[in-house]
Order: structure tokens, then C-alpha cells, then sequence
């Protein structure tokens, strides 16, 4: 029996881009292998497990049904652990590096991405930022039971605690609103407890309106809250609105906070909205317990479907041997 032929690999583009910032290294990155087709699953793993990032994408031809739909590229989106059907920073940091490197969407309207979810549409706004439509979600009430194991790994009292879901976009979490940003901001999660849990924790709490309010406020919560570093990323913010809801992401299985997590905020967008507890536009705020300064738009089309986005920054460019 033959031996089987080894792999070449091939010089292939390579992007890391950092989503929903205006500045390098203060979103959430992404690193993205364009013509990724050949690749095979175990390959696409091996390679996402070595970047170690929270996600590293694969930008291959769409498969013939999805390329009959209008699609412009299938997109693999990889953990260090395993496959995500769909994920939103991921999904728009790979649309930049595709647009960057001279993709031309076959709609001058959107750029359609295929997935293991399905078909995302992408638009771009007048200020350049990228938007994703949300895609559906599925949203369960979370029995008592379960929920107590969670607070208790958060920390969290159950008065804290307005209300929960499981969410499911392409991307489990269990969405929990909290009785005030600042709890947001106060939570010191046990990782080790929600990795035995399995748990993905969505922590938000909205703010009140507050008409004239400085931008300062917010930077001087955060630095009361948290360690130096947040507090030099929060003295740093640059925006022109005030957040309506403050997000943090705190994930069991990689023991770790994601920075700014685009999956997160589309399903609470649409559960928040859909409670009446939240009108579009609005930005959600995250990351900064992590050092980093994350803004996510969220904005109601005129057919009523939620787009999710953010500004995008290219901070490498090359090539990968894959």
C-alpha cells in the first residue's frame, strides 16, 4: 500500500485584523488565511490552535448552491478548541481582509457570506464601519436550577440578576441582565467553575439616559472598577455617543474574557430589543476590563432586521505557508 502524498503547502494570504475599534490592539482580533481552499479540516484546526487567538478564519470559493444564492465567499471560522457555525467579529474582520485584498462582492449593495450557519449579508455605512445582519436566534428560558451554579461562579447575587436566556445564534451563550453597568463591571468571574459548567456567560446591563452627560463618566467608572491597564484604555476612549449597554463575554471552555464579541451582542440586540427594553441605534461597550476599548453599533434596517457592526483595522498583513 501506498503511502499517502505529503501536503504543500502554499504561500497563502494572511490578515490579522483587529474588529469594532477605530484603533489597533484595542478590539478584538481576528486572523484570517484568504484562498484557503485545499486546506483540510484538520489542517484549518491545527493552524487555529497555533494562532491561538480566539478565532482564526478561512476565506475559501463558496459551494455551488450558496454561489447560485449570490454568495461571494464561504467563510470556516476555527477556535483553538473547534468549529463555530457562525461568529460576528470574525465574520467582519474577514470581509476587510477579503475586501482588502481585492474581493469584489458580485452585489455593489452587500458582500453575502456563506457559513456553516448560512448566508450573512454585510453592508458597509457612510463612515466606512462594516455591518452584519443578525442572524436568527434561538432564545429558552434558563431553568432556576441552572442559573444558580452560574451566579454562583460570577459571584453574583440573585437580586442582581433581571433576567436570563440561553441564546443561540450559530454561538451558545447565557445572555444575563444585570441590575447595573457597574455590576458588569464588578463581576470577577471563577473560570475554573464555569469551564466544569460548560458555561458561556453574556453579562449587560443598560444605562440610563442621561442628556448631556461627559464622556468622562464612563472612563471614571471603569477606573475605579477595574486594574491600570483598563483605566488607561478607558482614559483613552474616543466616541461621540454614550453606550446604552455595557457586555462582557466570559467564556468556560477557554477560561477567558473575549474582548468584543460580535455574536454576543447580535442576540442581545435582538432579545433586549425585542423585550422593549432597548431602541435602536445604540453602541454597546466592551472589553474594557481587558484593556481594550471595544464600540458595537447596532441599527434597525428599513425591513426591520438588526445590523451588528463596528470599525475594522488592518494591523498585519503577509503571507502564511499553509
Amino acid at each position: 500500500m501506498s503511502a499517502p502524498a505529503p501536503h504543500i503547502a502554499l504561500s497563502r494570504p494572511y490578515m490579522t485584523v483587529d474588529v469594532f475599534t477605530h484603533t489597533a490592539l484595542l478590539g478584538n482580533p481576528v486572523a484570517v488565511v484568504l484562498g484557503a481552499d485545499g486546506l483540510s479540516d484538520a489542517q484549518m484546526q491545527a493552524f487555529a490552535h497555533w494562532t491561538n487567538l480566539s478565532e482564526t478564519t478561512f476565506v475559501l470559493q463558496p459551494s455551488a448552491a450558496a454561489l447560485a444564492a449570490g454568495a461571494d465567499y464561504q467563510l470556516r471560522i476555527f477556535t483553538p478548541a473547534g468549529e463555530l457555525a457562525f461568529a460576528g467579529h470574525p465574520t467582519l474582520g474577514s470581509c476587510h481582509a477579503w475586501l482588502a485584498q481585492g474581493g469584489q462582492p458580485r452585489n455593489p449593495e452587500q458582500v453575502l457570506q456563506e457559513c456553516k450557519k448560512g448566508l450573512v449579508a454585510i453592508g458597509c455605512d457612510a463612515q466606512g464601519a462594516l455591518f452584519f445582519e443578525a442572524p436568527s436566534l434561538d432564545s429558552q428560558e434558563i431553568p432556576e436550577e441552572e442559573l444558580a451554579p452560574v451566579l454562583q461562579a460570577l459571584g453574583l447575587q440573585r437580586e442582581q440578576l433581571l433576567m436570563a436566556r440561553s441564546l443561540h445564534n450559530g454561538s451558545p451563550w447565557l445572555g444575563l441582565l444585570l441590575d447595573h453597568p457597574d455590576t458588569v463591571l464588578s463581576v470577577e468571574p471563577d473560570f475554573g467553575a464555569l469551564k466544569k459548567l460548560g458555561a458561556k456567560a453574556g453579562l449587560a446591563a443598560i444605562y440610563e439616559v442621561q442628556e448631556d452627560a461627559p464622556l468622562i463618566g464612563r472612563s471614571s467608572r471603569e477606573a475605579r472598577a477595574f486594574a491600570k491597564q483598563a483605566e488607561e484604555a478607558a482614559q483613552e476612549k474616543v466616541t461621540s455617543a454614550q453606550p446604552r449597554l455595557e457586555v462582557r463575554a466570559l467564556v468556560g471552555e477557554t477560561a477567558s474574557e473575549d474582548p468584543v464579541t460580535g455574536s454576543l451582542n447580535a442576540a442581545l440586540a435582538q432579545w433586549l430589543t425585542g423585550e422593549g427594553l432597548l431602541q435602536t441605534p445604540y453602541i454597546a461597550a466592551q472589553g474594557v476590563c481587558v484593556g481594550r476599548d471595544g464600540q458595537v453599533h447596532v441599527q434597525t434596517a428599513a425591513n426591520g432586521k438588526l445590523w451588528v457592526g463596528g470599525h475594522t483595522v488592518t494591523v498585519t498583513s503577509g503571507r502564511v505557508l499553509l
